[in-house]
């Protein structure tokens, strides 16, 4: 034989020793498997979260909701208010105008009534 065939031969042959160390680190390098996604805790926590965050914007849109709501009756009511205003003020207008004396003075002449003095005097309300 050959010198160089007698060097691959021998290099390629190996030992009952060598082939247990060899398949000893074929087991110490095997690859894990990685498992990709998220653990049940993260799962747990993100739902959490995200039920959270529904809860308070539904919170958030109720209360600008029903906030909205108060600002419109208020707005009805100073409207009913200041018409309210308007009529009162219309009324008492009407009250001076009709508590004149010289109306009342006319009135009693056309029923009947005689006026000894001329002057009418406005009786002011007691509220007692």
């Amino acid at each position: 034989m050959n010198s160089s065939e007698i060097r691959k031969w021998t290099t390629h042959q190996t030992t009952p020793e060598v082939d247990r160390e060899q398949t000893k680190h074929k087991k110490i390098y095997t690859k894990k498997n990685i498992k990709k996604g998220l653990s049940k805790g993260e799962k747990y926590l993100y739902i959490a979260f995200s039920i959270l965050l529904i809860v308070v914007s539904a919170y958030i849109v109720s209360y600008a909701s029903k906030s909205d709501t108060m600002n419109r009756q208020l707005q009805t009511f100073e409207g009913k208010v200041e018409n309210q205003q308007y009529i009162n003020e219309g009324l008492t207008f009407e009250v001076k105008e009709l508590s004149r004396p010289e109306r009342i003075t006319k009135i009693a002449k056309e029923k009947g009534l005689k006026v000894q003095d001329a002057e009418v005097k406005q009786a002011n309300r007691v509220n007692d």
